[in-house]
């Protein structure tokens, strides 16, 4: 039962997998939302500069076919410079409005995802041609909600055409008595209504499509907690081999410090659970320092090599505890130990030069 839970995606995305995710180009990301955004900017040059596109354009193709009878074009040179200056006319009439498109389509990716740039999603991929994946996208909640905005956009478009269209059928009969430029100009307003007030949909639209699109990525990056331990562990290290690390660490350390142990100058027990090993000379250090301690077998070993090397072992409980705690090996011993530890080294100084004697 708990191997089932493990493999339910209930925990969130970690920092790392969203991190993954995003430079594999998995974002939450809606179409609609640079869909609305171009409609809007491209509403707002028609707005603003329709009339300068209008009238440039009309003036233009005016000139051209005025001109049309006087238009030579026998040799290819003059064919490139006719075509040259309408290419430049047309890109001139049609540059803010490009412009405007571009500048909307970035804005609208770079307020959902921010910057991004990755050409991951462009490798080849061969689970890509996988049927049954692909029957699974076709049949899925994310597919079903395609189909949905498809059908809803439908209706608004058509709807919002059908009722402007409806409101203005009883100023059609009057077209026949307008000129064609009045006339356009009635088609310009009623089209323009029509793009504003689909574009105002497509912004509802666009809103609540980006909600389900992070909720639907939310679900999507979800971890299972074996994912979340594996990660814990990648990142981590592996707790086993930390403790292996450790061990093998702790070992070179108190090897070291065994090594140091001949060169003590006295060894201060509790008598058998802990043992400190004191170095002190007197012409280069300013006191006694710590050179080993442990407590247990590490005590029993220091005791050992100390017989073995001859340094005297001084039993003294209240002492042998204060070291332990207060000094931390390779530190001088705390000043307020100096004056006892003063007293063991003096006991032991008289007891090397009595044996000096014998």
């Amino acid at each position: 039962m708990s191997q089932g839970n493990d493999q339910e995606k209930t925990e969130q995305a970690t920092p790392k997998r969203r991190q993954e995710s995003r430079e594999k180009g998995q974002v939450a990301k809606s179409k609609e939302v640079s869909s609305a955004l171009i409609l809007l900017a491209s509403l707002g040059i028609f707005f603003f500069l329709g009339s300068w596109m209008f009238w440039r354009l009309s003036g233009f193709m005016g000139g051209v076919f005025q001109n049309l009878g006087t238009l030579r074009l026998e040799s290819i040179p003059k064919s490139c410079a006719f075509l040259s200056k309408v290419f430049r006319q047309i890109f001139i009439i049609l540059m803010p409005l490009m412009l405007a498109v571009l500048i909307a389509g970035i804005a609208g990716n770079l307020a959902q995802v921010g910057f991004l740039f990755t050409g991951k999603p462009l490798s080849p991929d061969f689970s890509r041609i996988d049927p049954i994946k692909g029957m699974k996208k076709i049949i899925s909640l994310r597919s079903l909600m395609e189909l949905v905005k498809s059908v809803i956009k439908i209706f608004f478009v058509g709807g919002i055409a059908f009722l402007l269209v409806r409101s203005e059928l009883e100023n059609i009969p009057a077209l026949i008595q307008m000129s064609v430029g009045e006339i356009l100009a009635f088609v310009g307003k009623v089209s323009f209504k029509i793009c504003f007030y689909t574009c105002l949909a497509l912004i509802v639209l666009a809103v609540l499509d980006y909600a389900f699109q992070r909720w639907q990525h939310e679900k999507d990056m979800k971890m299972t907690k074996q994912e979340v331990k594996e990660e814990r562990k990648q990142s981590d290290g592996d707790p086993k081999i930390k403790a292996r690390i450790r061990k093998v660490q702790m070992e070179m350390f108190q090897r070291r410090m065994m090594q140091k142990v001949p060169e003590a100058t006295v060894i201060i027990t509790n008598p058998t659970r802990l043992a400190i090993a004191l170095k002190f000379e007197a012409d280069e250090m300013i006191a006694p320092r710590v050179i080993a301690k442990g407590a247990g077998f590490i005590a029993g070993r220091i005791r050992e090599i100390a017989k073995e090397n001859d340094i005297p072992i001084v039993e003294h409980k209240p002492l042998a505890q204060t070291l332990f705690k207060a000094a931390e090996i390779g530190d001088f011993i705390p000043v307020d130990l100096y004056r006892a530890v003063a007293e063991i080294l003096a006991y032991v100084y008289r007891l090397k030069g009595m044996r000096n004697k014998f």
